[in-house]
């Protein structure tokens, strides 16, 4: 059973190893670049769309604190006046704006923390996605390098007759020897 298990993980290894040579590690690393950016720029448009929305919550919040401390200046009146069907109404609409402010803060609150984890996101993000950028620069070929050529391509060798030549009479100097 134990040299069943070493063969068949010696087969996936071997068939790992094939498909690595296989896949050009340069172009995957291009593609995981492209897909990390799509992502990045996705995360910093979520980013402004919370950012516009906390904006406009803290606007309406505004608005609802000016509009309670002028109902609390109404409110005065209405008890000088000893108005109480006018107080009960005036009441109502404080105690629905309070809601809706409180409402507007737990809303608020969410849309903050939200954001605050996107943006621990994307500088975490940010950082993979520039160290990605530098490892496919390590990867391109650099001009004069002479890792730059490609093996299965033999550009640029001229081998001369006599190179040739002396290659055989040393081969045909092995053969003989042995």
């Amino acid at each position: 059973m134990a040299l069943i298990n070493r063969v068949s993980r010696l087969f996936r290894a071997d068939m790992h190893a094939l498909l690595d040579r296989i896949e050009e590690p340069d172009l995957l690393l291009r593609q995981a670049i492209r897909e990390m950016e799509a992502a990045f720029a996705e995360d910093e448009q979520r980013s402004r769309l919370l950012q516009h929305e906390l904006a406009q919550l803290s606007g309406q919040q505004q608005s609802c604190h000016g509009k309670l401390a002028a109902m609390d200046e109404e409110l005065d009146i209405c008890f000088q006046s000893d108005q109480e069907s006018l107080t009960k109404q005036l009441m109502r609409k404080k105690l629905e704006l309070e809601w809706f402010s409180e409402q507007l803060e737990g809303r608020r609150q969410t849309l903050q923390q939200a954001l605050t984890e996107l943006s621990r996101r994307l500088s975490d993000n940010r950082t993979r996605l520039e160290g990605m950028r530098q490892k496919a620069q390590l990867l391109e070929p650099q001009p004069g390098d002479s890792r730059a050529q490609d093996c299965r391509e033999p550009a640029g060798i001229h081998i001369s007759d006599a190179d040739v030549e002396i290659a055989l009479l040393r081969e045909k100097r092995k053969r003989s020897h042995s």
